[in-house]
């Protein structure tokens, strides 16, 4: 585990400079509902650290099979890696499904324990778009997902409705008032 931690610290390459209160976003959604997207969007306002599962996966199992297993240790190291950034004060966006209120109950516990801001995005986007963006997708070599059609399928039945206060944004309409809404949000903090 702490190999694993090791390894993903050393990928992430130059992080922003420390918040004396970090604030943790985390972007919620579907396969092809543009959480990645969003997250970069983002990411260009505010000097936040974008930790993106999928690209994370792909360090961790360099032919990912993502079974259970896998992505139970997956999350577990990137927990692990959020609790040690935002102790060290850098502010992060954690690009994930993130579907189960179950698994977002571990996210909660860490920004309480660390007091540490917590804002939370739901990404969505109408079946057609994302089914014609996860039909362009294949391509794309700077797309880490491999989600397909199907992916998008199977895990609809998992959405859980995010149980704390939460920001809805649809991709395929202009994101730029809900990123302002964040951006004066943190700013608050």
């Amino acid at each position: 585990m702490v190999s694993d931690i090791q390894r993903l610290l050393e990928s992430l390459g130059e992080l922003p400079e420390p918040l004396a209160r970090p604030v943790l976003v985390v972007v919620s959604g579907l396969p092809g509902t543009g959480k990645s997207y969003f997250s970069k969007r983002l990411a260009e306002r505010l000097p936040f650290f974008v930790l993106e599962s999928d690209a994370l996966r792909k360090i961790l199992f360099s032919t990912p099979s993502y079974s259970s297993q896998e992505s139970s240790q997956l999350f577990r190291v990137i927990h692990l890696l959020l609790r040690e950034l935002l102790k060290k004060g850098i502010p992060l966006i954690l690009d994930a499904t993130n579907l189960s209120e179950r698994f977002r109950e571990h996210l909660y516990g860490i920004v309480d324990r660390l007091n540490v801001k917590l804002v939370m995005v739901r990404v969505e986007a109408p079946p057609d778009v994302v089914y014609q963006r996860l039909e362009h997708r294949a391509g794309d070599l700077e797309n880490k997902s491999d989600a397909d059609w199907s992916v998008y399928r199977r895990m609809m039945s998992s959405v859980d409705k995010i149980q704390r206060n939460h920001y809805v944004v649809d991709t395929s309409q202009d994101i730029n008032p809900v990123i302002e809404k964040i951006v004066r949000e943190v700013k608050r903090a």
